[in-house]
Order: C-alpha cells, then structure tokens, then sequence
C-alpha cells in the first residue's frame, strides 16, 4: 500500500511545479532492472529494480509532499489589502449606524 500511494500520484497528471525528474529516473531503473531479469542477468535485474523501487518510493515521496504543500498554500484565501480592510470596517460602521438609527426610531 504504501509502495501504491506514491505510485498512483505519479500516475495522475499533476500541474508539474514540483520537480518529478528524479521520480521519473526511478521508474526507468526499475524498467531496466526488470528487463534484465529475462535475459540470465538475475543478479544485475532484481539489484536495479530494487534501486529503482527505493528510488521511486522515496523521490515519490518527497514529490507528494511537495504537491500537497503547494495545494495547502493554493487554497489560502488571498491576504487583503489596506483598502479592502478600510471598505470593510466602513462598510461595518454603516450597518451599526443603521441599525442605530433604526432602532432609536422605531419605538
């Protein structure tokens, strides 16, 4: 399972800001290792998939962690301004009076 969840992310077709070049060279020497076992180089094939499993898991990793750390920052809401905080607090100032108003008068 935890050899899958890292694969399945590299699988999806993320927005490529995190660099995922290593991840990529992982996945290669597992394909080369793998092709090798066939051909009576055994030793040579199940070594480079191994590699190449330990290299993908842990670039994969660390390439999620960067994908959900720009996710979390993307879903921040955006910082006001000086104007914006300066319309809201008029805005809120208005209401009070408002309803100020409206309830000294309506007795």
């Amino acid at each position: 399972m935890l050899l899958v969840f890292p694969l399945s992310l590299l699988a999806s077709d993320f927005a490529s800001a995190a660099d995922d070049s290593k991840v990529k060279v992982g996945i290669e020497q597992v394909e080369s290792g793998a092709k090798k076992i066939p051909s009576s180089k055994i030793g040579e094939g199940v070594e480079g998939t191994a590699k190449g499993i330990g290299t993908t898991v842990s670039e994969g990793a660390k390439y999620s962690g960067e994908k959900l750390k720009e996710s979390g920052q993307a879903a921040e809401p955006p910082a006001k301004t000086a104007w914006g905080n300066a319309r809201d607090s008029g805005v809120a100032f208005g209401h009070s009076v408002k309803g100020f108003c409206t309830n000294l008068f309506s007795n």
